[in-house]
Parts: C-alpha cells; sequence; structure tokens
C-alpha cells in the first residue's frame, strides 16, 4: 500500500493525493492553487506521469479540491471519476466559471498557458463523472457492491458536513480500511448539519488539519456568534453604512444567507436590501434544488425567493455605489485582485462608516488575510494594479468556519486510535500542533506527516 502526497507544498493548495493498493492506482481529489499561476496552481503529477490510473475520487467542489480534474482526466483518459452527487451538480458550475477567470488571466498576464482548460474541455469531462450516492459501497469498476469481498478495491461517501456535497471517503481493500476526511465540520451550521462519519475500525486515518493552529475561542458558541454578527450589523447601519461580507462562492455565501433570513425572521434586523454575485447565486440555486435532497437545517428555506437577494456581476459592480443599510456578500472569500469583494473593499475600506467583516478562512497572505491584519490608518495594498489605501473603514472578524475545530479533529482520532494517521491539507504550523497533539495522545499510533512528491509504504 503506497501513498504520495501531490500537493507541491506543506500547505492549503492543490489539494491532491495517490494511493495504491495491491494493482489498484487511485487518485483522492484534484485540486487548484487559488494563488499560484499556471503549472505551478496544478497538484504535481510528475510522481503518476507513467502509473494509469484506475480511478479518481473527488471529495467535494471547492477549487483546492477539483479546480484542475479535467487536466488530470486528459492525462489519463482511462480512469473513472466518481464523487458524491450534490459535488457533480455543483463542479461543473464552478469549473466553468474558471474557464472564464482563466481566460481573463491570459489577457492580464499575457500567459498562452491560460486556460488550463476549455468550456467544452469541461462539458466532455462532467459528461465522463459518475454521481454517487453517500453510503454505498462502489468498486472502481462502479458497480454497488453489498460486501468488499471479492473485490480489490471498493470505496464509500460519508457526509462531511463542509458544504453541500462534501464527503469522506471510506476505502475497503487488501483487508484494510483508509478513511480520507477531505474538508470535514463536525458541529451544525446554518445550513449544514454536522459531519456523519465512521466511528471505529479504520486502520490508516488521511485527515485535514486546517484549523490546528488556532484554538475554539472559550465560551464559543454558533448561536452566540451569530448574534453577535447580527448585532454588528445593526450597529454598522446605525452608522450609516454598509457591510461587506466576503465570502466563498461555495458554502460560505449560502451559510450567510441563512442567518441573514434568520435576523429578518426573528425581528433582530429590518428588512434590507443583500447583494450576492453571479456564481454565487448559480450555487445557491442548487442548493435550493437539493434542499429536500440532502442532510440539512432549514429544509424548506429556498435562499434565492425567501432572502431575495440582487445579483451582481462583473460588469454591474462597475456602478454598484457602496449604500448604507445594505449587505454585500460577494466572493471571493479571500478576496482575490479583480474579484467583487476585492472591488467592492477598495469602495469602502477609506469611509469609516462601511464596514468589512470576515466571516470565514483567508490564507494569511492573501488580500484578506493581509486586511483582517491591518489596524486603524494603516495602508494597504489589495490590488498589485491599484494603489494602496489607507484603512479607515470598520474591520471585524467572526468565527464561522466550515472546517472541524482542531479540538473535535483530536477527539475524532482517538476514538478512531487507527494504527497510522497521515496528516494533509493544513498550513505548516497547523500540521505541527495536531502532528505533536496526535503523538501525545496516541503513543501506539503512528502520526505522518507526508514529503511532497514522495512515495510512501502504508
Amino acid at each position: 500500500m503506497k501513498f504520495t502526497n501531490l500537493t507541491r507544498r506543506t500547505e492549503i493548495g492543490a489539494n491532491s493525493y495517490y494511493l495504491e493498493i495491491g494493482d489498484q492506482r487511485l487518485v483522492l481529489d484534484c485540486g487548484m492553487h487559488p494563488k499560484n499561476e499556471g503549472d505551478d496552481a496544478l497538484p504535481n503529477f510528475k510522481p503518476i506521469a507513467d502509473q494509469p490510473l484506475d480511478a479518481i475520487l473527488v471529495s467535494h467542489s471547492h477549487q483546492d479540491h477539483l479546480g484542475t480534474l479535467p487536466v488530470l482526466m486528459r492525462r489519463q483518459p482511462n480512469a473513472r471519476v466518481f464523487m458524491p452527487e450534490a459535488t457533480a451538480d455543483i463542479g461543473a458550475t464552478l469549473l466553468h466559471n474558471s474557464v472564464n477567470v482563466m481566460t481573463r488571466q491570459r489577457e492580464e498576464l499575457g500567459t498562452t498557458m491560460y486556460p488550463l482548460f476549455t468550456h467544452r474541455e469541461t462539458e466532455r469531462a462532467s459528461d465522463l463523472w459518475r454521481s454517487c450516492p453517500l453510503r454505498q459501497q462502489i468498486n472502481t469498476r462502479g458497480e454497488r457492491v453489498n460486501s468488499s469481498d471479492g473485490d480489490p478495491c471498493t470505496f464509500e461517501f460519508f457526509d462531511a458536513g463542509h458544504v453541500l456535497g462534501s464527503s469522506g471517503i471510506l476505502l475497503r481493500a487488501e483487508g484494510r480500511t483508509i478513511f480520507y476526511t477531505g474538508d470535514v465540520n463536525f458541529d451544525d451550521q446554518t445550513i449544514a448539519q454536522a459531519a456523519v462519519f465512521p466511528q471505529d475500525k479504520i486502520d490508516i486515518l488521511i485527515m485535514e488539519t486546517t484549523r490546528g493552529d488556532h484554538a475554539m475561542p472559550a465560551g464559543w458558541t454558533r448561536e452566540s456568534e451569530e448574534r453577535r454578527f447580527g448585532e454588528a450589523i445593526a450597529e454598522a447601519f446605525k452608522r450609516g453604512g454598509c457591510v461587506l461580507a466576503p465570502v466563498f462562492a461555495l458554502g460560505k455565501t449560502q451559510e450567510v444567507l441563512a442567518m441573514l433570513y434568520k435576523f429578518r425572521r426573528e425581528k433582530l434586523l429590518p428588512d434590507f436590501p443583500i447583494y450576492i454575485g453571479g456564481l454565487s447565486s448559480k450555487i445557491t440555486q442548487i442548493y435550493d434544488r437539493r434542499a429536500h435532497m440532502s442532510r440539512r437545517q432549514l429544509p424548506r428555506l429556498q435562499l434565492m425567493q425567501d432572502v431575495d437577494p440582487f445579483i451582481l456581476n462583473g460588469e454591474t459592480i462597475r456602478d454598484a455605489a457602496a449604500r448604507p443599510g445594505r449587505v454585500y456578500a460577494l466572493s471571493s472569500g479571500m478576496m482575490t485582485p479583480k474579484t467583487l469583494s476585492n472591488i467592492f473593499a477598495r469602495r469602502v475600506i477609506e469611509n469609516p462608516r462601511h464596514s468589512i467583516f470576515f466571516v470565514g478562512y483567508a490564507d494569511p497572505q492573501s488580500p484578506a488575510g493581509i486586511l483582517r491584519k491591518a489596524k486603524p490608518d494603516d495602508e494597504v495594498s489589495l490590488d498589485p494594479d491599484e494603489p494602496a489605501q489607507r484603512v479607515r473603514c470598520n474591520l471585524k472578524q467572526f468565527e464561522f468556519s466550515a472546517h472541524a475545530t482542531r479540538e473535535s479533529l483530536i477527539e475524532y482520532a482517538t476514538k478512531l486510535a487507527p494504527k497510522k494517521i497521515v496528516l494533509v491539507h493544513g498550513d505548516p504550523p497547523a500540521v505541527e500542533w495536531m502532528r505533536a497533539k496526535l503523538v501525545a495522545d496516541l503513543p501506539a499510533t503512528e502520526v505522518i506527516v507526508p514529503t511532497p512528491g514522495v512515495e510512501m509504504e502504508l
């Protein structure tokens, strides 16, 4: 049993992992790096260049897990591709948007490498995806099975509670069990319900570590944090300003919309206009279509109808003034230059009446990460093509992560007590904290931080 980390560095990047189990060769996830460009945005496919894959398994449709899937499918035309049903529903929408972004970058960067794949290639690729229900054993030929007996390798998707369609993947092969968490949340969110994962008999656990360097604040509860968020919006409106909340189009947009719906329903806030982006609206429509087909809170809530947000896009954002008494929940969550949230942030950052509220993860080096650390009157550059600006708006941070707390990850790993734990999907400080804690708590378990690009025998 062999494992290779295809993510280029120990970080949250272009997540992808190779597993060789007997004569079966698999890849788990195939992401695009959110900050890098060209080949550096791809996973490192060199270690598997000469290895024909049997299957590619995708845990969910965030860009850092699915964003370069058409490239790997081009290089591995005989590999079958499997993912949860909702992930397939969302994935094609996100990849088509990625083609649009890369096409613009081709002009901005002057590179002929972009786009890494085309709309036509995305359509051909998505036609070949095999959508899988949760909690059903399937072999790498795509056949449902009642038992792994007689099959060299089977897999099963488990609801990961991260975003719509997110799943952990249980592999059974060679008499052993391997469980890959993907991105997981063990706590209920406003819409997403907590993960339902295997509770025993796991030999090897491949686990994310996103929040490993971040302890939960004492006394934190989701209910109290939602109320704090609502009260902060009310205060911002009283100052005569608006609120910008940078969000991911998948997951965070829908969670924020559900919170705003609850604030209105509970009379914490009066009716007020809400704005989201075009990609966010497409994914929100998928959330609405699948409301009764997925495990979720507020199953009757139809976000596009009941919240009724206005839609902004790359054209209309040019004329969208920062108006008081409004919430702008715009992507990208990391405020990548030229995205809606970045463009809008540059309109409000110098005005003390307006507010920017951070509601999710941001890479420390991203514009959102830089702004989060800024102090009043600091000068920050949100776009290298634009002049630096002085921070005069109101900045606040809220704890609404879609990732599991480090405490709940440790609790889950301790409950399983597997023979080996492989730590992935985390920046070095997060991975190191998790490694040290697990070594201390599980002395009989081998804890591994895989060196990128190096084959390991499991």
